[in-house]
């Protein structure tokens, strides 16, 4: 579930030698493990491109991801009750103050992780079978079924341009991203 949030201002500043719009933190994505509260991801829009808030300069647009299963308490509540419940969480843990809440938006997505359990070892044989079809192609984690992290989806998706528009290309390129065993991204150490 992703309740995303419109602020007048984020209470979690830069002290980095990033700059940043406003002096928001300038990370895309904040892992939260405060065992008080069962937000699981806090998203900061205005760190993917500051021009896709309105008013960027003013405002804050975020996304928090809690995991939940359909039909569970989180899955059930009203889009009111669990906003309230996500603004309330934010304030619990000094992220934000509810007072620079300006809209809220929140948005369900059933089935939004592979699961790799019960025929998932078999799934060589379906991508093969995927392969044969000539107008498919598979991008993302959910088209591809793995996990990918945005870098590794978003290059999924041009590799299955480039090879719409070269017909040379073999179409196993884009299920050639994020094969690698290696671990991609790297702390910063600022």
């Amino acid at each position: 579930i992703t309740v995303g949030l419109l602020l007048k201002e984020l209470k979690l500043k830069n002290n980095t030698s990033f700059v940043t719009v406003n002096g928001v933190v300038p990370d895309c994505w904040i892992y939260v493990q405060d065992p008080r509260v069962k937000l699981g991801r806090l998203q900061i829009f205005n760190n993917w491109s500051p021009y896709m808030v309105k008013d960027f300069s003013e405002n804050v647009w975020i996304g928090l991801e809690y995991f939940a299963a359909e039909g569970d308490e989180l899955w059930e509540m009203s889009d009111h009750e669990f906003i309230d419940f996500a603004v309330n969480e934010l304030n619990e843990i000094g992220v934000i103050d509810k007072e620079s809440v300006i809209d809220a938006l929140r948005i369900k997505f059933p089935k939004a992780y592979p699961a790799y359990f019960d025929t998932y070892k078999d799934f060589a044989e379906v991508k093969e079978f995927l392969l044969e079809i000539d107008n498919l192609h598979c991008i993302g984690r959910n088209g591809q079924h793995r996990y990918n992290n945005m870098d590794h989806s978003m290059l999924t998706a041009i590799r299955a341009v480039e090879t719409i528009y070269d017909k040379h290309l073999d179409k196993k390129a884009v299920w050639e991203v994020n094969t690698e065993q290696d671990y991609h991204e790297t702390e910063d150490k600022d």
